[in-house]
């Protein structure tokens, strides 16, 4: 996701392991054929061959949760034709249970199931939050010929009591297409690839995205990047993102020192092209070496570059936590009735915090960004329940109304990691801060050694200060909210005010247009005259907005022009044309960015300036 988290288990050792090919061996492998070569209808045939098994009845299963996506999705809802066959090709009696379940009778005969999949980015409504759609980089996409999301969980389920079976994954694709992964292929064809996993859980954690080949690879600090693209009209390239990549994940490795040890990370990048039946959640979702990533292909290259900066950094930092530390819930996740941990705050909350810290540590923004950065999450997270147990929330984010403060994870979770890395090094005379705190963390733990959930505070506490115990059991597990002046004020930094520029056509939330159904023109609302932007135009209320610059604009892509409106600057030059009433006109002029007085922060005491220092270059 951003929105974002992950279980985990993955030596990547584990992953070139190879199934014995003794009957007995491959009686105890789950094999799965994916055929990406005939589509029809938009569907996609799976075939899977069973295990062993010695019950009379099995039950088979596609997740209705993934770790990280902290929603229920129903996996399985996009599965259909469910079919179960003995050795003889005799159908066996198969029963529904619900949306992500089957149950085979005479299971002890079973010799294959088969079922069609359908994809999700074709059902997606709006943006992945908020409402039932699932959250695009965790979603599939099936376009025949061009490109397939393959999110495993969404085409690969389980057998009950199975999950620690090994996987053999045979995907059969046109020669044309290529699988970006960080998994290995064991099949040196060009329309068959064959991948294998320990368990279950290494599969779900490793997508796959066929596409023409369009790739990039190198080298940081001895770990491999691969950058994989799909620009569906080619307006991106890998190529033409890498270098701003490559920066960024050196400066992260930098930043991170020796708390990971991962041999090969993949960004796997879907570019929407914002049509009905595309992707229209943004973000990206993690996964212990790779991360996927779904953007507009509308976007401006700088705001393009900039997004993927935020979103594949906090992706990546997910390397530290959850995927390194993380509590039982996490390590023995349950996809389909899953108990949730209380530690929202540091898996999302403190990744996020590296994910803006880490650029002004390396240098890549300023201090002043860094400021604005911070005001902008204490404003967001003041949209919020700020009295809420973040805790509490945590244990209970599938469900209201907890669900909808998730988003708070990176906002109030990202500032409760920074009040906690003041706190240490305040206590410490700069020589320590939170990274230290993860390092000492991962090394108590580990990516195969689980901690207790309400051991956690404790444990943190002994390995840092009582004052930070004291905030914890305060102001995450309490209810009070956090002073964040307060903590600030310990660095020499207070409030300031800046001015700053807004997007024409929204302010926060609050749109500056309006749509009419029966046409599905964008229209100006009256409230909205007063505004810089339509004043300077003479735009009046009501006006439809036809085309800006040459190009139409309705419903279907008012995205498009929110997103590209974000990369307009004050007096660039502009041409509308609109429709008022009946008659249409073409209005040139130049463009007017509402701008409004911003909180921020500032140096206010040069007093504090070695313990600023430390805080932000340590």
């Amino acid at each position: 996701m951003k929105k974002i988290l992950y279980t985990l288990a993955l030596a990547v050792t584990f992953w070139s392991c190879k199934t014995g090919s003794t009957g007995a061996a491959k009686s105890n492998t789950v094999e799965v054929n994916i055929n990406l070569t005939d589509v029809k209808d938009d569907k996609v045939l799976v075939t899977v061959t069973p295990p062993a098994i010695k019950t009379d009845e099995i039950v088979y299963s596609i997740p209705k949760t993934v770790p990280g996506t902290y929603s229920t999705d129903n996996y399985g809802k996009y599965s259909e034709d469910f079919k179960a066959f003995d050795a003889k090709g005799n159908p066996l009696t198969v029963k529904r249970i619900d949306d992500n379940s089957w149950s085979i009778s005479n299971a002890k005969t079973l010799k294959k199931i088969t079922y069609l999949v359908n994809d999700t980015f074709d059902t997606e409504k709006g943006t992945g939050f908020g409402n039932d759609d699932v959250f695009s980089p965790a979603g599939t996409n099936i376009d025949a010929g061009k490109n397939f999301m393959v999110n495993t969980h969404g085409f690969v389920g389980y057998f009950q009591d199975k999950l620690d079976v090994p996987y053999k994954v045979t995907i059969t694709h046109p020669e044309t297409l290529w699988g970006a992964t960080s998994m290995t292929d064991e099949d040196a064809s060009n329309t068959s690839d064959v991948f294998k996993t320990p368990r279950y859980a290494v599969l779900v954690e490793n997508p796959i995205m066929y596409a023409k080949p369009d790739y990039t690879t190198f080298n940081v600090n001895g770990m491999d990047i691969l950058i994989a693209v799909y620009s569906p009209t080619g307006k991106y390239t890998a190529e033409s993102i890498t270098p701003e990549m490559k920066t960024m994940m050196t400066a992260q490795k930098n930043f991170l020192g020796p708390v990971n040890a991962t041999k090969k990370y993949s960004v796997l990048v879907y570019l929407s092209s914002m049509a009905k039946d595309d992707a229209h959640g943004f973000g990206a979702l993690e996964h212990p070496t790779a991360t996927t990533v779904v953007l507009p292909e509308s976007m401006p290259k700088e705001k393009l570059v900039e997004t993927m900066k935020d979103v594949v950094s906090h992706e990546f930092f997910h390397i530290v936590t959850p995927l390194t530390i993380h509590s039982k819930e996490i390590q023995f996740f349950d996809y389909n009735a899953p108990k949730m941990s209380e530690h929202l705050w540091m898996y999302e909350g403190v990744t996020e915090y590296f994910a803006n810290l880490f650029q002004i540590n390396q240098g890549l923004i300023d201090e002043a960004e860094f400021y604005t950065r911070i005001a902008d999450k204490i404003e967001q997270a003041k949209q919020l329940n700020d009295t809420m147990s973040f805790t509490v929330m945590s244990k209970n984010v599938l469900e209201q109304p907890y669900k909808d403060q998730y988003l708070n994870v990176y906002q109030k979770g990202a500032l409760i990691g920074m009040c906690i890395d003041i706190i240490i090094r305040e206590k410490s005379n700069g020589e320590r801060g939170i990274l230290d705190l993860m390092h000492k963390l991962s090394n108590e733990y580990g990516v195969e050694k689980p901690f207790n959930d309400d051991e956690l505070f404790a444990k943190i506490t002994s390995l840092t200060y009582p004052e930070v115990g004291e905030f914890l059991n305060k102001y995450v597990a309490g209810t009070t909210p956090i002073p964040y002046d307060f903590y600030l004020a310990k660095v020499g930094v207070g409030k300031a005010t800046e001015k700053k520029a807004g997007n024409p056509f929204i302010k926060g939330q609050i749109p500056n247009i309006t749509i009419d159904k029966a046409t599905k023109e964008i229209a100006v609302r009256p409230e909205s005259e007063s505004i810089e932007f339509f004043k300077n135009l003479n735009l009046k209320g009501g006006d439809k907005i036809l085309t800006v610059n040459n190009k139409s604009y309705n419903l279907d892509n008012i995205y498009d022009l929110i997103t590209e409106s974000e990369n307009w600057k004050d007096n660039d030059p502009i041409t509308l044309k609109i429709k008022r009433g009946t008659k249409e006109e073409t209005i040139k002029g130049t463009v007017k960015l509402p701008f409004e007085e911003a909180e921020t922060f500032k140096v206010v005491d040069p007093s504090k300036e070695k313990l600023r220092n430390a805080w932000l270059k340590g």
